[in-house]
């Protein structure tokens, strides 16, 4: 596999994940929580993104070699 296209799908992982944190961290701002809260809510959720796509590469890379 070519360095470019790992290094684009590292970067649209990354953007994705900070996608989710911003809806995350917005979300939790709607609902009435302080700041903190919503940076934690934003925290947990680009780390539960970037844990899930490291999983998913974990799993396609056992299956393919």
């Amino acid at each position: 596999m070519s360095v470019a296209v790992v290094l684009l799908t590292a970067a649209l992982v990354v953007l994705f994940a900070l996608l989710a944190a911003a809806g995350a961290g917005k979300l939790a701002r709607l609902d009435g929580g302080s700041y903190p809260t919503a940076i934690k809510q934003a925290a947990a959720a680009f780390t539960a993104v970037l844990t899930l796509a490291a999983a998913l590469a974990a799993a396609i890379a056992a299956v393919c070699t």
